[in-house]
């Protein structure tokens, strides 16, 4: 605190002299206000892979829902959002009246999680009971049957109570288990049994017999999102808040799905790797706002490359040249923070250089190359088509279609192409990383569109989660025509894409992914086409 302070400086002054002294008394005097003693803490995470969602999943028969009630039954609602919207402030706010507990549940938990017993959880703290299994129910698409029997207290008061607790669903022959080493930490009491997900789009909740709500799932997500809803529509483009909440009336949405064509374990190119000898060497290309060269880079190297972070300054000085690489992939990220459109700065320092485009042009026109441009890098080379073999048909790339900065995760189609990076994944239906606000596709024609179609140049788009092409939003992120987000040259030598492959070739890398994926993530495969077409 000041008086603290004050001591400091005085032990100062007393051993200083003359004009140090003096002004150090000055500063000691000046020193009144509070100071704040901020906190903060870090634990490893020893296991990435058991991150815990609110993901529930509905297996008939299978699955319960539990409620560890840290408030042990009191459901106290002041300052409540419940009371927020009735203009109240309420009472008696939640609180931790036994620190104990959230110690042994905190432990419990973790012990729970190590032996795979929890297939969901979800914080019951913001927005209370009610809140805590609709979220669950939306983010696995799933039904609910609550009985909240077991719990004690008003209906209103226990479905929006914000006490500390949290809401878990394990399966049924881990049932037992589950509520041993709960008993073990002291938690059996506060351990209610209130229902189980189902099968469909129902969301029934009854006490004792009587139904207190009877609804569909869209509805009440709609409803959930509405206040978020009218925002966007105030802040971004309306039309996409608009399709964005219709999708979520849709019954039939079923949310993120993948379906893989291929084997994603199978490393097409590990032949190579058993030869040993010098690897082929890609450049990792990277200029001033870009970041996305570590995980590009890595994806490179997983796949049997040596990737050289290359540095647009190095080419411009002549350090390197790109005669000695096999590769060039253009990487992700903000070029010149984009201040003359998406990607054009980068690509006006290689146009504007003679001997820097001499040697581009060169690269292109090898026969023994390959070239990627990802995001930035996509909309970076999509400005070199004039110098790029095949090239003359690629797009502009201009401002989302929503207005927004778009960073979520996308399916995409992989189509039939000539590009050597999508070889094998035709038909496939993935989701990828998307992080862009310069993403749609702009052609001076329509003929120009039609002809990429014709000629096969057009190598992934955004669907709809029924595997359609779409240009709905948020399925199509950013509004191209047709849901194009990938295109590559007739040779299949050159491919740019929108979104992000580097940054999802481990299923640990998403933040949803089928349960059978633990290994590889399916987009690891584009950087294996490219060593074996190497050789």
């Amino acid at each position: 605190d000041s008086m603290s302070m004050r001591s400091v400086w005085s032990e100062r002054v007393a051993s200083a002299d003359g004009e140090t002294a003096e002004s150090a008394a000055t500063v000691a005097k000046s020193v009144t206000a509070p100071l704040s003693l901020i906190v903060s803490a870090f634990a490893p995470v020893l296991d990435v892979a058991r991150t815990l969602t609110p993901e529930l999943h509905a297996a008939p028969g299978d699955r319960t829902i539990l409620l560890i009630d840290l408030g042990s039954g009191q459901n106290r609602i002041g300052a409540s959002a419940l009371c927020q919207v009735y203009g109240a402030l309420g009472e008696t706010p939640p609180d931790l009246d036994h620190p104990e507990l959230l110690v042994r549940f905190f432990a419990a938990i973790q012990e729970l999680n190590a032996k795979g017993w929890l297939q969901a959880y979800h914080d019951r703290s913001d927005g209370g009971l009610i809140v805590t299994l609709l979220e669950m129910a939306f983010a696995g698409g799933a039904g609910l049957e609550i009985d909240l029997s077991p719990l004690s207290g008003h209906d209103l008061a226990t479905l929006f109570s914000e006490e500390l607790g949290a809401v878990v669903e394990v399966r049924e022959k881990d049932l037992e288990g589950v509520l041993d080493l709960l008993a073990h930490h002291g938690l059996f009491e506060l351990t209610h049994r209130i229902g189980r997900p189902v099968v469909g789009h129902d969301i029934v909740i009854t006490r004792s017999g009587q139904t207190l709500l009877s609804s569909s799932r869209s509805t009440l997500r709609a409803l959930w999102s509405d206040t978020t809803f009218r925002m966007q529509t105030l802040r971004d483009d309306p039309d996409c808040a608009r399709e964005e909440h219709e999708a979520r009336l849709d019954d039939g949405n079923l949310g993120q799905f993948a379906r893989a064509t291929f084997d994603i374990e199978q490393d097409v190119a590990a032949r190579f790797a058993s030869r040993g000898g010098a690897k082929p060497r890609v450049a990792i290309l990277r200029e001033q706002g870009v970041n996305g060269q570590l995980e590009m880079a890595a994806a490179f190297d997983r796949a049997g490359f040596s990737a050289i972070d290359v540095h647009m300054s190095d080419l411009l000085s002549g350090r390197v040249e790109l005669a000695s690489f096999r590769g060039l992939v253009a990487c992700g990220g903000f070029s010149y923070g984009d201040v003359l459109g998406a990607g054009q700065g980068w690509a006006k320092s290689i146009l504007f250089n003679d001997a820097v485009r001499e040697a581009f042009a060169t690269f292109f026109l090898r026969e023994d190359s390959f070239a990627l441009g990802v995001c930035n890098g996509c909309q970076m080379m999509s400005s070199l088509r004039d110098i790029i073999p095949g090239a003359a048909l690629w797009p502009r790339f201009v401002r989302n279609r929503s207005e927004q900065f778009e960073a979520r995760l996308s399916l995409v189609r992989v189509e039939s192409s000539p590009s050597i990076l999508f070889t094998g994944m035709e038909n496939s239906i993935l989701p990828i990383a998307v992080a862009h606000g310069e993403g749609r596709a702009e052609f001076d024609t329509v003929d120009q569109c039609a002809r990429l179609e014709h000629e096969r140049l057009i190598g992934a788009r955004f669907v709809d989660n029924r595997g359609e092409a779409t240009q709905r939003y948020p399925s199509n992120p950013n509004g191209s025509p047709e849901g194009i987000t990938a295109l590559t040259t007739p040779s299949g030598r050159v491919t740019i894409m929108m979104p992000h492959p580097e940054r999802v070739t481990r299923a640990l890398n998403y933040s949803w992914h089928p349960p059978e994926w633990t290994g590889d993530g399916p987009w690891l495969r584009m950087f294996r086409n490219a060593r074996l077409w190497v050789g």
